[in-house]
């Protein structure tokens, strides 16, 4: 199985960017999605974006616009690049394949991200 390792999180504040990655343990190439997913507080763990190879990338709504997710499967890594974040950007974000898995032991331990002034 695949693990997923995720880094470059931390505290920024409102309308500064960060820049997320995932370092997979294996080859990320047979998977035909890699997405990023966060958990604010108190909250589920929902989908943020996803990126199928050759097609372009889908976001949820909130993060148009100020969110790129892409993928490299030469290195095995997926990467999140985040500008004007606002504190709604707070939470535990997660990499891992698209669409979620049924699995609740294929997620990593996140990275933490928390904007505030």
């Amino acid at each position: 199985q695949v693990q997923f390792v995720e880094s470059g999180g931390g505290l920024v504040q409102p309308g500064g960017s960060l820049r997320l990655s995932c370092a997979a343990s294996g080859s990320i190439a047979r998977f035909y999605g890699m997405g990023w997913y966060r958990q604010a507080p108190g909250k589920q763990r929902e989908w943020v974006a996803h990126i199928v190879s050759g097609f372009p990338a889908i976001y949820t709504e909130s993060v148009k616009g100020r969110f790129a997710i892409s993928r490299d499967n030469t290195k095995n890594r997926v990467y999140l690049q985040m500008d004007s974040l606002s504190s709604e950007d707070t939470g535990v974000y997660y990499c891992n394949v698209w669409p979620r898995p049924s699995d609740p032991n294929s997620w990593g331990q996140g990275t933490q991200v928390t904007v505030s002034s």
